[in-house]
């Protein structure tokens, strides 16, 4: 569009344009746009209300007149009068919708012809132009009065026309060679530049693809919306009556940051605004798309957030649908517990939870189990239904990653160090494995051992059955260790996953998933969760507080533990550093830059090791750093 205008305090109505082949949800995108801007937005409507001929058309069969009985240029007559008639109809909304543009009317008269006469691509589209040649002015006028945007399957014309014809219930050959030659035309007619702007659908779910319209249109007017649940994650929760969806629902509120949200509120809202008097009385289809509506305005508002629970999940079609519109942005949690566990739930008595299962089966509730990413058994501790909600939860905030590795003599440990390390993975690694991986952590994986002063620090995953075979190799290898205090963590998976991990395991986790730190074992197709930088930072604030504590201690006694002393200092240290962005492994070097980047004198760092007065400098200058930033402690 080339002719249209705006000024920047009263921006000029806007006519867009979705054009691509049969199938590829124009309709379901102009609708979800439309419902979503109300009143700033108005649909033309189908073509066949701009030509009173379309009536009698559709009366005798309308493929039968389009592909048989019609002449062409009277074809040609109705689809070019109908398109010219809907442009020049007046709208008043800042925002018209159109289900398919001019170039659309170019390429189904070519399209058509290719099947009626035989004719070629390049054929057909000349005959095309030849039979429009007649309404070419008017034509020209009215694209350029259109914002044109196709939508299509795919740049290959034959699987674009495969994925089309999927779609359909039946399929006639001449129907089948309409499709072919369509994406052909408009694959042509992309080439060409006549959609300016262009979209491949793809398996991409329905929302993502509002998402990618939405990012496109945006710019054109202000009233355009510019995102569609962009980043946004919804877990819905599905059940019976009294399974625990309400006790789900807030422990991903309280502990995980979801905003919860009820599906009756967000369909009743969503209604509301649509002037739909009885949602409940439509289908599952529209019922979805009035609750990815109301999700919509919704998560707009509250921009901040990336996490939604929405319950109760109460028709098993329109939770099909829902799937189908949010793709991989959907988790669907269904609560499954035994009828004696929610009788005995029940506040109201045993009828009343009868009386309501009868009504949620009669919705399809029970069946939403078999469509369900994540079945939770809930008839036993709520700590378990918490643990399974964690691993939901933090499944897309910490993505899988498979570590790699590196060989023990790349950590420049002393050679009885890297002898034992290589004995103990001989030993736990073989075609039965006692482990899953295995990583040095502290100073030895940061090249910075010091004999007699560093602690040889191992983390571990396995699971808890090999604890004894592992106890058992470890005893066998003691004297190999030279007295080296050794402190060996071992984890499992599952509580790897699910993120039940002190702070400082959690931040182990994280420097394994950024390639920070790489294990020296780990097993063939291993994947761990990388938590995000956020999140690490967040839950150090537990180490930070305890190491205050633990100072103090230190300092309080006659004779403080200079290396207990000292190495809690440099925590101290590295997480004040960690909240400005700065990730500082080695002791030595966060003391010094943090007592830089506060200007106060670093010359305590070289001696405090082995100095009582040096150290205790030290400690009470971090000490008050970290005190300096509580409400009333600076001095």
């Amino acid at each position: 569009m080339s002719s249209q205008h705006s000024s920047d305090t009263h921006p000029l109505p806007v006519s867009v344009a979705f054009s691509g082949p049969d199938n590829t949800g124009k309709t379901k995108q102009i609708g979800i746009l439309a419902r979503r801007m109300g009143p700033a937005a108005s649909s033309a409507g189908p073509l066949d209300h701009y030509d009173p001929r379309w009536a009698t058309i559709k009366a005798d069969g309308m493929a039968r007149w389009w592909f048989e009985t019609g002449p062409v240029e009277e074809v040609t007559d109705v689809l070019a009068t109908s398109y010219l008639e809907r442009s020049r109809h007046p709208f008043s909304a800042p925002v018209r919708l159109l289900d398919r543009g001019i170039p659309m009317l170019e390429a189904s008269v070519a399209a058509t012809v290719a099947v009626r006469e035989s004719l070629g691509t390049a054929q057909a589209a000349d005959r095309a132009r030849l039979l429009l040649s007649v309404y070419e002015t008017d034509l020209r006028a009215a694209e350029e009065s259109e914002y044109a945007l196709v939508l299509m399957h795919c740049d290959d014309p034959e699987e674009g026309t495969r994925r089309s014809l999927a779609h359909e219930v039946t399929v006639t050959d001449t129907y089948a060679a309409y499709q072919r030659h369509l994406h052909e035309q408009i694959n042509r007619l992309v080439v060409d530049g006549r959609f300016p702007m262009s979209i491949r659908i793809g398996d991409r779910p329905t929302v993502t693809i509002q998402d990618e319209v939405r990012r496109l249109l945006a710019p054109l007017h202000p009233s355009l919306p510019g995102r569609a649940l962009a980043g946004v994650h919804v877990i819905a929760l599905g059940g019976m009556s009294e399974s625990g969806k309400s006790t789900a629902g807030e422990y991903l509120r309280t502990h995980h940051g979801h905003a919860r949200l009820k599906i009756g509120h967000l369909i009743e809202d969503a209604a509301s605004r649509a002037g739909i008097p009885d949602p409940y009385r439509l289908g599952s289809v529209v019922q979805a798309e009035l609750i990815v509506d109301a999700l919509d305005r919704f998560c707009q508002a509250h921009h901040f957030l990336d996490s939604v629970s929405i319950e109760s999940l109460h028709d098993f079609d329109s939770t099909a649908e829902l799937a189908r519109m949010l793709g991989s942005q959907l988790t669907i949690a269904y609560l499954d517990a035994s009828e004696a566990t929610r009788t005995r739930r029940g506040t109201a008595g045993p009828q009343d939870v009868a009386d309501r299962d009868v009504v949620k089966s009669a919705r399809g509730a029970d069946k939403i189990a078999s469509i369900a990413h994540d079945v939770i058994g809930n008839d036993g501790p709520r700590l378990e239904l918490e643990r399974r909600l964690d691993r939901i939860a933090l499944d897309r905030r910490w993505p899988e990653h498979q570590p790699s590795t590196m060989p023990v003599n790349a950590l420049g440990l002393p050679v009885h160090l890297e002898s034992y390390l290589a004995e103990f993975l001989d030993r736990t690694t073989g075609p039965q494995p006692l482990i899953d991986l295995l990583a040095v952590t502290g100073s030895g994986a940061r090249g910075k051992y010091q004999h007699g002063w560093s602690d040889l620090d191992v983390f571990v995953v396995a699971d808890a059955s090999s604890i004894g075979g592992i106890r058992q190799v470890l005893a066998e290898l003691e004297a190999e260790l030279g007295g080296v205090k050794l402190g060996m963590t071992v984890l499992t998976r599952a509580e790897c996953r699910a993120g039940a991990v002190t702070s400082r395991l959690l931040h182990v986790l994280a420097l394994i998933g950024s390639g920070a730190l790489v294990p020296l074992w780990s097993a063939p197709g291993l994947t761990l969760p990388a938590p995000d930088a956020a999140t690490d930072i967040d839950v150090s604030l537990r180490d930070g507080i305890q190491a205050a504590i633990e100072i103090r201690r230190q300092l309080l006694k006659g004779a403080p533990d200079l290396r207990s002393l000292y190495k809690v200092t440099a925590l101290l240290a590295k997480i004040q550093l960690r909240f400005n962005g700065i990730e500082c492994p080695s002791d030595s070097d966060a003391l010094t830059v943090l007592l830089d980047a506060k200007r106060q004198d670093t010359s305590a760092v070289t001696t405090a090791r082995t100095e009582r007065p040096a150290a205790g400098a030290l400690a009470t200058l971090v000490l008050q750093n970290w005190l300096d930033t509580l409400p009333g402690e600076k001095r």
